[in-house]
């Protein structure tokens, strides 16, 4: 911890902390560990429950728009360039092989999940099929209703929103799932049912209300009419949930960002903000997904999608089999009953989302020169790449070194998570200040890019194996506040937050893995930005968010600023040689 602050700190405030950091460990710390173990005596996992809490359903703003996780889907790169009119076909194609995916989940047939030699938990992937989020008035609670086919039934229906209505169909009929002639019949009449009449009510804005609010509007709802509890519940209860979009966002393989956009932030009547998947499908046949990040991180859901494409990409974006449609139930219209009071609060609702999310600046470029395959010729570790790239460009755009939080995937330990890298460590900020150095040596420069390259290396590992300190200090927090005992000093000093404690990274970024997906949230602090990457053989694409109505930050130069240091980074290694 210690040395991490450092970067942040003078040497007055560092010789403070560091006598507050060694009472800590000698003294109240020392006390707070050994509860923690007691705690950890009675559970397989003593953060879990937690780490659920407090990061995501105690939070009372809009989660929607603050926590959730959202990704273009890279078929534009293959085979579905955008075009009109395609929208319906490859929805069908595109739910039927995640339904041959929920399938593969009950039958217990997905691969687990490896890295290295070590075997990941899978728990997190039960969470992508019937899983909501439901708001309650201090703390949120996750409805999931999967079960694998030996425990038994598990709801199969899809729900579906179109200008802003509800409908729902199942995916499975007399035993057997729909097909996608048959998916393409139920999309397409309500399409046309929602395109010939007039527009529901866009109940959906409503779950991107800050938490309290929406939780004492779902109560009203159902004291309104115990039949709309019935609809809610089918709602949380659905496989997932297929937005049908009438926005055509412009998209190339270089540029994803108005898709990114639209996806994470786009009409709030067609997505509901708490269930852990919304399938998102725009009118040019492009696509997006939208989730709820409490009940799983990224990579579970950029598994199943990848195992999707695979199959989509094998199938050459059609479905192959055979074209005929029984005579399956046409899907049902969930029509909740509502008065003047919730159709004033869904414009209010809407109203809000927009002026938040017009504050949006967010890019999703793909630097091209390179990727994987050259960084790794290099003998450079292609994720340590990119964050000590980030940290050049943040220094560069701010003349200052920026706290910043990176996801390690702690997946290695029962129902384990996620613990924080922090990627601004001195060797990285000694490396930044050489590199603006004119009057440092291109050897100079290298040796202390390997130093920052070593150091960030052997920090991943560590929090990989569950020797980060963020979780650890978190439970000897919560240790504390569940006893009743006064915060210690550690965690009210101001090192803690300036160096990122307690939530105030600066720059919230993950690596979301090597494939064709990529995915982002939003910035953690008003003033900071999300900064998140998928690392391709060759590229590197990059989604980068702030607020515009913070001056300092601008998501668009950051984005650029990084994509020159790679091309730096890159010199650097090419000059040693020479």
């Amino acid at each position: 911890f210690l040395f991490t602050v450092k970067p942040f700190l003078n040497q007055e405030e560092y010789q403070r902390t560091e006598d507050i950091v060694k009472k800590f460990e000698n003294g109240i710390g020392k006390e707070l560990h050994q509860k923690l173990l007691e705690r950890a005596k009675t559970r397989r996992n003593w953060l879990e429950e937690w780490w659920l809490n407090v990061a995501y359903l105690d939070l009372r703003i809009s989660t929607q728009i603050h926590t959730n996780i959202g990704g273009p889907g890279p078929y534009i790169e293959h085979c579905w360039p955008p075009k009109e009119g395609t929208q319906i076909e490859r929805a069908c194609v595109n739910i039927w092989h995640i339904l041959k995916y929920w399938d593969l989940l009950r039958a217990e047939k997905v691969a687990v999940d490896r890295s290295g030699n070590a075997v990941l938990d899978m728990n997190q992937f039960r969470m992508l099929f019937c899983t909501c989020k439901i708001p309650g008035v201090t703390r949120d609670s996750i409805g999931s209703y999967f079960k694998t086919a030996t425990e038994g039934e598990c709801p199969s229906h899809l729900v579906v929103l179109c200008r802003g209505r509800v409908f729902a169909f199942d995916g499975i009929h007399e035993g057997n799932m729909v097909t996608p002639p048959e998916i393409f019949r139920q999309l397409t009449y309500i399409q046309k049912r929602c395109h010939s009449e007039p527009d529901g009510p866009g109940l959906a804005a409503l779950t991107s209300n800050e938490r309290t609010k929406w939780a004492e509007l779902r109560e009203y709802l159902i004291d309104l009419d115990p039949k709309n509890l019935t609809l809610l519940e089918k709602i949380q209860r659905s496989l997932f949930v297929v937005c049908l979009d009438d926005s055509s966002p412009h998209a190339t393989p270089e540029d994803y960002t108005e898709i990114t956009r639209l996806g994470l932030a786009g009409d709030p009547t067609v997505r509901w903000g708490d269930k852990s998947y919304n399938s998102i499908f725009f009118s040019n046949g492009t696509c997006s997904a939208f989730c709820d990040h409490s009940p799983f991180d990224a990579m579970a859901l950029i598994t199943m999608l990848s195992y999707a494409e695979k199959k989509i990409i094998e199938s050459e974006g059609k479905w192959k089999g055979s074209d005929k449609v029984r005579d399956i139930p046409w899907p049902e219209e969930l029509v909740f009953t509502v008065d003047q009071k919730i159709i004033n609060e869904i414009g209010c609702a809407k109203e809000l989302y927009y002026k938040k999310v017009s504050d949006l600046q967010l890019v999703n470029y793909a630097f091209t020169s390179f990727g994987k395959a050259l960084i790794k010729k290099k003998k450079l570790h292609p994720d340590t790449f990119v964050q000590l790239a980030l940290q050049l460009a943040y220094y560069k755009c701010h003349g200052h070194p920026g706290c910043c939080y990176e996801t390690a995937m702690t997946r290695r330990f029962y129902h384990g998570r996620t613990e924080t890298i922090r990627p601004c460590t001195m060797e990285a900020v000694e490396w930044c200040k050489s590199m603006l150095d004119p009057s440092d040596s291109t050897y100079q420069r290298l040796q202390l890019m390997h130093k920052a390259f070593a150091k960030h290396n052997k920090m991943r590992k560590e929090c990989e194996n569950g020797k980060g300190f963020d979780r650890h200090l978190l439970g000897l927090l919560l240790i504390a506040q569940e006893q009743g005992l006064p915060v210690p000093e550690l965690y009210v000093d101001n090192a803690f937050t300036a160096s990122g404690g307690g939530g105030n990274f600066i720059l919230s970024t993950s690596l979301t893995g090597y494939t064709r997906f990529s995915g982002s949230a939003l910035p953690m602090v008003h003033h900071g930005y999300g900064f998140f990457y998928a690392i391709r053989d060759d590229r590197i694409v990059v989604t980068c968010s702030s607020w515009k109505s913070c001056p300092e930050t601008d998501a668009e130069v950051l984005c650029r600023t990084v994509f020159q240091c790679f091309q730096e980074m890159l010199q650097l290694t090419v000059t040693a040689q020479l």
